[in-house]
């Protein structure tokens, strides 16, 4: 295997071993070079609850302000759902830039985590 790759699995699987899984539902975050997605996964039933991405965001923002609002969106579709906490899975990605955007979305829409 190439070598970035398995330390990009290694750091994902650091991370995803701090917490849990299965105690709250998983706020899944995917970085890919141009779009974010991101999806909220039940790990007990091992569905997807639902995802969006910023591929059909409005367009005439700025990505970082589109990101924002896909936080705030999924936030309210996870209140509709009846979710107010989940556990945020950031991957082998930093949390900073889109992916705290998204987090800082979310948490003004009303998840906690």
């Amino acid at each position: 295997m190439n070598k970035k790759l398995i330390s990009k699995l290694r750091r994902a699987k650091r991370t995803r071993g701090r917490f849990a899984l299965g105690s709250k539902p998983r706020l899944s975050v995917h970085r890919s070079n141009k779009y974010l997605y991101a999806q909220i996964i039940d790990d007990n039933k091992g569905i997807t609850l639902f995802a969006l991405k910023t591929q059909k965001a409005s367009s005439g923002q700025t990505p970082m302000d589109q990101i924002k609002k896909l936080g705030t969106q999924l936030a309210q579709k996870a209140a509709k759902k009846g979710l107010k906490e989940v556990i945020f899975d950031r991957g082998s990605y930093k949390y900073h830039g889109r992916v705290k955007a998204l987090a800082e979305g979310a948490r003004e829409g009303g998840l906690i985590f």
